[in-house]
């Protein structure tokens, strides 16, 4: 008699003859029907039979080859966090906001917002990652673009390990220009070159920044021998990574580039070359601008005949000849020659005048606003510290815009052309003629921790708005700023504020309270920054 043991066709009982075992579709094709449209099967014996069939199913499965293990991760030379700087970055990573609703957040610092300090902190001490908390890390990082310069450095070479394995963190790669490539010695002629004719965009994006940091000469040569059989969207990329280092030797070949098909190549080239002072085309949009700009000695004040066309020698040089909704031509036309002009040629035109002179002249019908508008642009982009300060004004004047900036956007840029502690200054004297009101996008621009006068004038203000006796929620986006940029040392000339003041019939109800929290948190803060600093310094 056959033996039906191994035969996955029957099966046998002790005792009983053996029955073929209906197949796996046929089952499937029950179950979706339903056994009553099946009379030889009951509901019972259906399962029955699958559960049989699926544990034979499972055990005949051949095992496949094992898959190829991952190459192990770099290795990390850095030195280990202290302890209690490890122990710090876990709470920092496992917290979540709070459960608070409304606008009221309780006297507990917000853990979230002081990571990125952190890591600053971390990557200056030059320290290695805990490497069982990097995935917590690249979590965070996955979710707050902010955080993602600070983690990847700090991260270093296993973030990237990481991201290959887990495309949650494929962000690591696009941050990081030929991820994981080991790039060719500058010096190394024949590889440099192989690796640019053959490369990826991204190692070749990578390649040329290296090359371009050790012989920009050699990098200008390497985009030259490809550029006309480049895309217009990597010739824009590559001509970008010429900002880094841009001297007077890249004009010829920017130059050249002023003829390129791409209009945004173009515009790029013409925007590099007027950051050169001495380029030929500052010089041609400075003739340009001059003419349209005069002094009249007879009434002691500027005149304006902006240009009347944007013909095509302007249009090749960057000018943008149509304007923006709203716009007028003119004006437009005028804008743009005035931004792009080497501001030191504006004191001969002005009668050997300074900055602060020229600025301070009275500018007939109505042309004011344009052309100090453009100054401004002209003194943020080609970082002019005095022509940045004139336009400024003094930050105590009535007119809180300035003699040129009118708009606290172009405040902030022009602040970022001084000096940390020029800024810091400014701004302190801003707040303490103007309150904080406006203060917030100034303060954003300036250096932390703040200096001491800034962090007093700040300190003052916010206790002048609590004596108001308005609720704090109107200066929360201040309080915050200070929670993370006031040098922590400030927490014991800040305790006396941290009670409740007594309340009277103007202040509004429960103010007292609310502001006594803001402090406390604020208090809270700065003794746990000073913490994380003592820990990371490893005392």
């Amino acid at each position: 008699m056959p033996s039906t043991r191994n035969n996955p066709g029957t099966r046998t009982n002790p005792g009983t003859p053996a029955t073929p075992t209906p197949p796996w579709d046929d089952l499937v094709t029950t179950a979706l029907l339903g056994t009553e449209r099946r009379t030889s099967i009951t509901p019972d014996a259906l399962l029955d039979e699958a559960a049989v069939q699926t544990v034979r199913r499972r055990a005949g499965l051949r095992p496949a080859p094992a898959a190829t293990p991952p190459t192990p991760a770099p290795t990390d030379p850095r030195p280990p966090l202290p302890p209690p700087a490890r122990n710090r970055l876990s709470m920092l990573l496992t917290d979540r906001p709070g459960t608070a609703t409304g606008t009221r957040r309780g006297t507990a610092p917000d853990l979230l917002e002081l990571l990125p300090q952190w890591l600053a902190t971390a990557n200056d001490h030059g320290y290695a990652p805990p490497p069982e908390l990097l995935p917590a890390l690249l979590d965070a990082a996955r979710g707050r673009t902010d955080l993602r310069p600070g983690a990847l450095t700090f991260a270093g070479p296993r973030a990237l390990w990481l991201a290959r394995l887990n495309p949650d963190w494929k962000f690591a790669l696009r941050a990081t220009p030929g991820a994981g490539t080991a790039l060719p010695a500058p010096e190394d002629t024949e590889q440099v070159r192989l690796l640019w004719q053959e490369g990826l965009f991204a190692e070749r994006v990578a390649l040329l920044a290296a090359v371009r940091a050790h012989d920009p000469e050699e990098a200008r040569t390497l985009l030259e021998e490809t550029w006309t059989t480049e895309r217009a969207e990597d010739r824009l990329m590559f001509l970008d990574s010429l900002r880094r280092g841009l001297t007077d030797a890249d004009e010829p070949f920017l130059e050249r580039a002023l003829t390129d098909r791409s209009r945004n190549v173009r515009a790029t080239a013409a925007e590099l070359l007027s950051a050169l002072p001495h380029s030929a085309l500052a010089g041609r949009m400075a003739d340009r601008a001059l003419s349209c700009v005069a002094f009249d000695r007879t009434t002691g004040s500027v005149v304006v005949e902006a240009p009347h066309e944007c013909d095509a020698a302007m249009e090749r040089d960057g000018v943008v000849a149509k304007p923006p909704a709203g716009r007028g031509e003119r004006s437009w036309w005028l804008g743009q020659l005035v931004e792009a002009a080497p501001l030191d040629r504006w004191r001969g035109r002005f009668g050997d005048r300074t900055p602060e002179e020229i600025v301070a002249l009275a500018v007939a019908d109505d042309w004011r606003g344009e052309l100090h508008a453009a100054w401004c642009r002209a003194a943020v982009r080609q970082r002019d510290i005095a022509w940045s300060r004139a336009l400024l004004g003094t930050p105590t004047a009535p007119d809180a815009a300035g003699p040129g900036a009118v708009s606290l956007a172009e405040r902030s840029k022009l602040l970022a052309a001084l000096p940390a502690g020029d800024r810091a200054e400014w701004v302190a004297g801003f707040i303490t003629a103007h309150g904080l009101s406006e203060a917030f996008q100034l303060l954003g621009v300036c250096a932390t921790p703040w200096a001491p006068p800034l962090g007093r004038a700040v300190v003052d203000a916010l206790n002048i708005a609590r004596d108001a006796g308005s609720y704090p929620w109107s200066f929360s986006g201040v309080m915050g700023l200070a929670e993370r940029c006031l040098d922590p040392e400030e927490a014991v000339r800040l305790e006396g504020l941290t009670a409740a003041v007594e309340e009277t019939e103007d202040t509004a109800p429960g103010a007292g309270g609310y502001w006594a929290e803001a402090f406390q948190r604020l208090v809270g803060t700065l003794r746990l920054r000073r913490a994380m600093r003592e820990e990371l310094r490893g005392s």
